[in-house]
């Protein structure tokens, strides 16, 4: 059963409610709060591309900088400089935009949507940067760049292993992600412990330099106004990645772990309800937590009402 998290109230009166499950997790990785179905498999959608990230990582691929790596766990708006970077990757190992397999798209970002019209293009897609990055890496280990997509490829099969080893879930039936790849369900508390270890770990090794170079690129893995960006702008110290449908995962530096799936995918629930789940975490509000939390609802123009989690739920 899942639980009533977020409500939409209009002046005065109570709209919408949306449900779903959330799990906090301590430093020593054990539930501080489970609501719902935390140890049912879910689609992680994109909270997965840091795990693909680190696989990346441990098969050889290595970043110009932070930013390129950032792009490999992006979830992007198709901005210039998001494009910039997935062309500078593709560039820099020798493919052009053809070689991607995600499908074309428009940009999400409204001003760079306008630009880009009529034409979808690969590198518009949201999940292009890791796209290129996983080409790269077949580059690096020789492995065919036809067919990537496929769980059978060797990518994929590391992909398969990092994601078995971070979380402790084993390998089951695969569903096919939006931009194409396998993708494996994970429960949410073991989703919230593969943040966990990836903040967590020794500097240097993969898992710590995907949480860094997220850490220090928010904007990068995100785009103009996105959830990440605002909720680690007002957060130092936190990694967070949203996943499509609901999905959302994060850490802060002491280990200290969340993961939620919200029932019907609405995105206007997410800012509220990662905001609860911080304060409940001990992140002290501030100004901008504070707006964050209580996104407008309105009415005319007007602010006739709030989207907020509900009282003392989280």
């Amino acid at each position: 059963m899942t639980v009533e998290l977020v409500e939409v109230v209009r002046s005065g009166f109570r709209e919408c409610v949306h449900s779903g499950s959330v799990v906090i997790l301590g430093a020593d990785g054990e539930p501080t709060l489970a609501l719902g179905e935390v140890h049912v498999p879910i689609f992680p959608r994109s909270t997965n591309k840091p795990m693909q990230a680190i696989t990346l990582l441990r098969n050889g691929f290595e970043p110009l900088d932070d930013a390129e790596l950032a792009i490999a766990t992006a979830s992007h708006y198709g901005e210039p400089d998001h494009v910039a970077l997935v062309e500078r990757l593709l560039d820099r190992f020798g493919f052009d935009e053809k070689a991607l397999e995600c499908p074309p798209d428009l940009p999400q970002e409204e001003r760079a949507r306008a630009e880009a019209l009529p034409e979808p293009r690969r590198v518009y897609m949201n999940c292009s940067g890791k796209h290129a990055a996983m080409l790269a890496t077949c580059a690096v280990n020789g492995w065919s760049t036809k067919g990537y997509l496929d769980r059978t490829h060797p990518l994929q099969q590391a992909v398969l292993a990092t994601i078995t080893d971070l979380t402790g879930e084993p390998e089951t039936d695969l569903g096919i992600d939006g931009c194409g790849l396998p993708i494996i369900p994970v429960p949410l508390v073991n989703l919230a412990r593969s943040f966990a270890a990836m903040v967590t770990a020794a500097p240097g090794l993969p898992e710590r330099r995907v949480a860094d170079a997220i850490r220090a690129n928010p904007r990068v893995i995100s785009g103009t106004n996105a959830p990440d960006l605002l909720t680690m702008q007002a957060t130092p110290g936190l990694v967070c990645k949203i996943g499509a449908d609901g999905v959302h995962a994060g850490a802060l530096p002491d280990g200290t772990a969340f993961a939620y799936k919200i029932a019907d995918g609405h995105d206007r629930a997410r800012i509220p309800l990662t905001l609860a789940i911080l304060h409940r975490m001990g992140i002290e509000w501030t100004a901008a937590h504070a707006e964050l939390a209580a996104p407008p609802v309105l009415g005319g123009g007007a602010r006739v009402g709030v989207i907020r989690a509900i009282p003392g739920v989280v």
